[in-house]
């Protein structure tokens, strides 16, 4: 579930007279990275760990504070698998703990032959792992799954495909999810924009318009909600190109918005003019969030409070949530 963003700074008078609430830190040792990044050096040895700052560096990982202990027992493990696959180049590992276990992706390598199928067999027996897959620029293929892997959001089993987005610790999902439902109330219909997976969609319990871009993710989430027979009616719709209108926005009780680290620009213009009661703003990135405040704040919109979200241990990444109302 990152590309660069323009920088902004709300209205002075916003900044005044915003309520900022206490930041919520996440617990340590439970932030699955986003990647981590092996490459085989002289003598066989295999360096897995992250990307140095500002630089394409792999810092060999001995030990990690910020991720969770069932991932960080898989480095080692993982580290001998790749020797045994004659892994020979630099490719990246996606590590995501699914409700079945570690679910792993590596880009940029795909072994063959039958002794790497029985390698591969016998690392994920012996470590429990609910799938492996590869992607050496086709996309995914999957080399393990013995069942179908989910992801558990709002209490309801949604298919995780490969690599997915999802909230960096459970800590930070919940302190989100309960801070999107308290901004919104209790909502006969409500819009969720650049749903996801569902975070928000099924935590929700009210009648939800779900739209969302990329289509595997879309396609997770409606199957979750047939299932659960939930009132939610995905589309599939790039906010970007084309944001829904001030007469769509106008029909919801309530708008729940999270958009990539660029924010939504080309949403919030018929968010500033719509007569949705409430607003409730998730963002990963203090910058475009406050250039998109800005324009609702100009509008005539007002920022309830703001809530921090620090599920970014260590580092100068904060999550927020907001709640605007008029």
């Amino acid at each position: 579930m990152p590309s660069s963003s323009p920088t902004a700074s709300p209205p002075r008078s916003t900044a005044r007279t915003c309520p900022r609430r206490s930041a919520n830190p996440t617990s340590p040792r439970t932030q699955p990275p986003p990647r981590d990044a092996p490459r085989r050096g002289q003598g066989g040895k295999i360096t897995l760990g992250f990307t140095a700052e500002k630089a394409h560096t792999i810092v060999d990982i001995k030990e990690c504070w910020i991720l969770d202990p069932r991932l960080f027992a898989l480095v080692q493990p993982l580290r001998q698998l790749l020797k045994r696959l004659n892994f020979r180049r630099r490719a990246d590992i996606h590590l995501t703990l699914a409700d079945q276990g570690a679910d792993i992706l590596i880009t940029g390598f795909a072994p063959e032959g039958l002794p790497a199928a029985e390698a591969l067999t016998k690392f994920c027996e012996d470590h429990k792992i609910a799938r492996v897959a590869f992607d050496d620029g086709l996309g995914p293929e999957t080399r393990w799954e013995p069942d179908a892997v989910t992801i558990t959001l709002g209490g309801v089993p949604v298919p995780l495909p490969p690599a997915s987005f999802l909230q960096a610790t459970p800590d930070g999902e919940a302190a989100l999810t309960a801070a999107v439902l308290e901004a919104i109330g209790k909502p006969g219909t409500v819009a969720d924009l650049f749903a996801g997976l569902g975070t928000f969609t099924l935590a929700i319990p009210a009648k939800v318009y779900a739209a969302e871009g990329a289509r595997d993710a879309l396609g997770s989430l409606k199957a979750a909600a047939h299932r659960t027979q939930r009132p939610v009616y995905p589309e599939h719709r790039d906010l970007y190109r084309r944001p829904l209108t001030v007469a769509e926005l106008d029909r919801f009780d309530a708008v729940v918005i999270d958009p990539p680290r660029s924010g939504a620009r080309e949403q919030a213009t018929a968010l500033a003019e719509c007569k949705t009661p409430v607003i409730a703003y998730v963002s990963c990135n203090p910058a475009s969030f406050a250039r998109d405040a800005k324009e609702l704040c100009d509008a005539g919109w007002r920022i309830d409070w703001v809530q921090p979200v620090g599920q970014f241990r260590w580092s100068t990444h904060v999550e927020l949530a907001a709640k605007f109302v008029r």
